[in-house]
């Protein structure tokens, strides 16, 4: 345990002096050297492209299953939601248009001070009583309300748990909305794999009207599906570690079974995965852990930079909280490709962003005091946009051919575009927003609230899902 322990903290160690050499190196080396950050980075970078790339060269649609399954999970659906009168009503009518209709929706009001008791009353008819212990409720068809003071998203999600009793539950954000076959495709994946514990939806941004939501609705449109690319990766050496809180399943029995949810942590998704894998490998269980490419979904997702800055703080913060309590896992043979891959992976990308920003810091230096190295650095920089291009053209194509779908004949200028934009606009972004992580972190400052300002506009308009990508920066939508 020891000798792991110190296994993990030693790579960490190693990855932080790089960045000071880096540091040094930029200011005594006069070739190439003097961008050692960049060179890192762009490596470092170029590398898990690579393996995304081959890990995922044969993805193909899934092939109908004609069969019937000889078990049908029951499935129920779990929200925690908080301030949500604009955004939960719409989350609802499409859990109730499903082809597939859940047997049951739990929602744990976790303090509201808006009007969502009222809303829900008067939308879906729900009916308010209080149970013997004092409990407060509201019940209708299907729908049931649990009515609490506000102790955050983990908690409530633990609480709502504890009441339901269906063998898959399915936790989605009340921002979130389904396609009309999602819940049918996740519990026919769990009634097909009786080791499937976490199946992970597909999911898809959608960002608030005006110029700012387009602009990163564009950006984080490509983002998610590099993303899930990357996920889809993993998931075959059964070695994810995400699968987003927003739209998600799992087996109920597995999660009592690590004790649900951690009640203080940020990132109550990601960091749950960890112990399902560590209860696993402990236990010889064999779970498994996927991505259901048949469960889609749209989330609301930042449409300015502060909320943008705020979502990728909360998760930075969250990510290096979850690495720290999990650092006896990194190089742990125990735990298969989690302990001998993807966590140390996941130790350099926790100073990833500060490479980045680094090597950024670097460029414009070269480029104002117009040291000779600038042009070689630009020569670097050249090489890697062409990767980055061609990695952006193979993705959208795999993507498409993955959900079966046919690509849009303008997602491939906007992907071209966004490969070209990305690493001096939106990329700088998150890094900035992952450094901010780290002060947070290190600061131990909480707050979990839903930023909706954003999506009044969002949740008044009609329902319209669909994953293809085949819009404009003039029209996202």
């Amino acid at each position: 345990m020891i000798r792991n322990a110190l296994w993990g903290y030693s790579l960490f160690a190693l990855v932080l002096c790089c960045w000071l050499l880096s540091l040094v190196g930029g200011w005594v080396f006069n070739d190439l050297l003097a961008w050692l950050a960049g060179l890192l980075y762009v490596t470092y970078d170029t590398w898990l492209l690579a393996f995304v790339a081959w890990r995922t060269r044969g993805l193909r649609a899934a092939s109908p299953h004609t069969n019937e399954t000889p078990i049908r999970p029951t499935l129920g659906v779990l929200i925690s939601a908080r301030n949500e009168e604009l955004m939960l009503p719409t989350c609802l009518r499409t859990l109730l248009s499903q082809t597939d209709v859940p047997d049951e929706i739990f929602i744990v009001d976790d303090g509201s001070t808006d009007n969502t008791r009222a809303v829900l009353q008067r939308e879906f008819g729900l009916v308010e009583q209080t149970d013997a212990d004092g409990t407060l409720h509201s019940r209708g068809q299907r729908i049931e309300v649990f009515h609490r003071a506000n102790t955050g998203k983990a908690r409530a999600l633990n609480d709502g748990l504890q009441r339901m009793r269906a063998d898959v539950v399915v936790t989605i954000d009340a921002d979130t909305w389904l396609q009309p076959q999602a819940l049918g495709a996740l519990r026919q994946a769990f009634a097909q794999d009786p080791l499937l514990v976490a199946g992970c939806g597909v999911l898809r941004p959608r960002c608030a009207p005006g110029w700012q939501g387009r602009v990163f609705e564009w950006f984080q449109t490509f983002e998610y599906l590099r993303a899930f690319l990357s996920r889809v990766a993993w998931m075959q050496s059964n070695a994810l570690l995400l699968v987003s809180g927003a739209f998600a399943g799992y087996r109920r029995s597995a999660l009592l079974a690590v004790g649900g949810y951690h009640g203080t942590s940020r990132v109550e998704d990601y960091e749950l995965i960890h112990r399902m894998h560590r209860h696993s490998h402990d236990h010889a269980l064999g779970w498994r852990v996927e991505v259901v490419s048949g469960a889609r979904a749209e989330t609301d997702a930042p449409a300015s930079v502060p909320n943008f800055l705020r979502q990728r703080r909360r998760w930075f913060a969250g990510f290096l909280e979850t690495q720290l309590a999990n650092h006896d896992m990194v190089g742990n043979r125990n735990y298969g490709t989690v302990g001998r891959l993807m966590l140390p992976i996941k130790t350099v990308d926790t100073l990833q962003p500060v490479f980045g920003l680094t090597a950024f810091f670097f460029l414009v230096y070269f480029l104002v005091t117009q040291q000779p190295v600038f042009f070689l650095v630009l020569l670097v920089i050249a090489i890697k946009l062409g990767i980055d291009v061609l990695f952006h053209i193979w993705s959208v194509y795999l993507y498409h051919r993955w959900l079966g779908q046919r690509v849009p004949p303008a997602t491939w200028l906007l992907a071209v575009a966004a490969a070209f934009a990305e690493p001096f606009s939106f990329q700088l972004l998150r890094h900035l927003g992952a450094v901010s992580g780290w002060g947070v972190f290190l600061t131990k400052q909480t707050d979990w609230m839903p930023q909706r300002p954003e999506t009044v506009a969002l949740s008044q308009a009609p329902v319209k899902i669909n994953l293809q990508t085949d819009h404009s920066l003039k029209d996202p939508r």
